[in-house]
């Protein structure tokens, strides 16, 4: 596609830029926000919400491009024009995953976007593991990437554990104010260098989950609900209009798997690359050992979900990842991994295998990969579940809040119809 004019993220401007960045995993984000922060980078997480990122974004991204690319850029342009920053020192930073998928060209369309306002002199920093851009301000080292995939298994837990554990909490926050004092404490050890080895995780991580285990919950029953779907509408309440907060309000328990599940299989892609076309051996010995690496950073997760069931059994641990990948074995192959891929299959079998049968499927009403590999298996779902209740809601601008929820309001009350016949 057409680009604009690249600026380089310098060294000089290091010490002096904010760096903006679109929001997604609310709890992840922050966390990264702080590892960034200890690396003498002054990055800020956007928490801007509201129908304007979407008009901001309608400018610059046409409606059929992808609802993602639209909310990220629209929220970022949308900062840029509050006035709150020195646009002479400012930057942004976005990922780029240079796959098949089109969330590759979203720095391509955000600098059109910066050309399209006269801004083309601000910086555009691509945060990719696949050599696609390189700034000399700004490089992904070694004990960055394994501090950030730290972040990833402290993310992971902190958010199944408050979503498991806030619905039933008797007194209202204090799931919430262990997240924060934990993300609290975890940027402090971030700050002395601490926290990130395979040991410190192993005593840190139970600690957490010991933590929640030890909230005074109610014994209710409630509609226990998995939410699947493309990454960016899957975790953030932009791109999901506040799903989990609606849920929650609905009087829902929430499952939504953790990102260390999508990295795992975006570097598992690499190897299968190899396997299924030919490719450099020396390159897959490389990638296996980072997949080795994050397999080990889950074993510790799933261990600490385990240790809080010594204290209270009431936690659903996680399926490692070789387990989902064994599910879809005869159903989806290994081979189909635009979008999410099998991912995504796999992750709405498991949900149902661990106690929630009653599944929201959040996809970009234009992203015609994760519509095959989640609305399109829906039908083989049911016939290997026939007690699944699955339902897929399409977000993009053109699309109501109140015609989301009110489909979500039908997929519940065929649940809580479910859970009376089986109590």
């Amino acid at each position: 596609m057409e680009t604009a004019n690249r600026v380089e993220f310098t060294k000089e401007m290091k010490k002096d830029y904010t760096i903006l960045a679109p929001n997604m995993a609310p709890i992840h984000f922050k966390l990264f926000e702080n590892l960034f922060e200890s690396y003498g980078y002054h990055v800020e997480i956007l928490q801007t919400r509201g129908r304007q990122i979407v008009d901001e974004g309608l400018k610059y991204v046409h409606n059929d491009t992808c609802y993602p690319a639209l909310l990220t850029i629209g929220q970022m342009m949308d900062a840029l024009h509050s006035g709150k920053y020195d646009l002479n020192k400012t930057a942004l930073i976005i990922t780029q995953t240079g796959g098949g998928c089109r969330a590759s060209n979203y720095i391509h369309l955000l600098r059109k976007a910066l050309e399209k306002d006269g801004l083309s002199h601000i910086p555009v920093i691509s945060l990719n593991m696949s050599g696609l851009e390189k700034n000399s301000g700004f490089k992904l080292t070694l004990p960055m990437i394994r501090k950030a995939l730290g972040v990833l298994a402290y993310g992971d837990l902190l958010m199944l554990l408050h979503n498991q554990t806030r619905p039933y909490e008797q007194e209202a926050g204090a799931s919430r104010a262990l997240v924060d004092s934990w993300t609290e404490r975890l940027t402090e050890l971030f700050a002395e260098e601490k926290g990130y080895s395979a040991k410190e995780m192993e005593r840190l991580l139970p600690q957490i989950a010991e933590d929640f285990a030890r909230v005074p919950v109610t014994g209710e029953k409630k509609v226990r609900v998995g939410v699947v779907g493309e990454i960016y509408v899957k975790y953030s309440p932009i791109g999901n209009n506040d799903l989990e907060e609606f849920l929650f309000s609905q009087g829902c328990e929430t499952m939504v798997p953790g990102l260390l599940g999508f990295m795992l299989f975006k570097v598992d892609n690499r190897m299968e690359d190899i396997k299924l076309f030919g490719g450099s051996r020396a390159k897959f010995e490389v990638v296996k050992i980072l997949f080795d690496y994050l397999v080990g950073v889950e074993s510790h997760v799933i261990r600490a979900v385990e240790h809080a069931n010594t204290v209270t059994n009431r936690f659903t641990v996680p399926s490692a990842y070789a387990h989902l990948k064994k599910l879809i074995t005869g159903v989806i192959g290994y081979g189909c991994k635009m979008g999410e891929g099998w991912l995504l299959t796999a992750e709405m079998m498991e949900l149902i295998e661990s106690g929630y049968p009653n599944i929201i499927c959040a996809q970009p009403f234009g992203c015609l990969p994760n519509h095959i590999v989640g609305k399109g298996m829906i039908r083989s779902l049911k016939n290997l579940y026939p007690k699944s209740n699955i339902v897929p809601i399409d977000y993009d601008p053109g699309a109501t809040k109140v015609n989301q929820e009110n489909r979500i309001k039908l997929m519940l009350a065929v649940a809580r119809e479910n859970m009376e016949q089986q109590a």
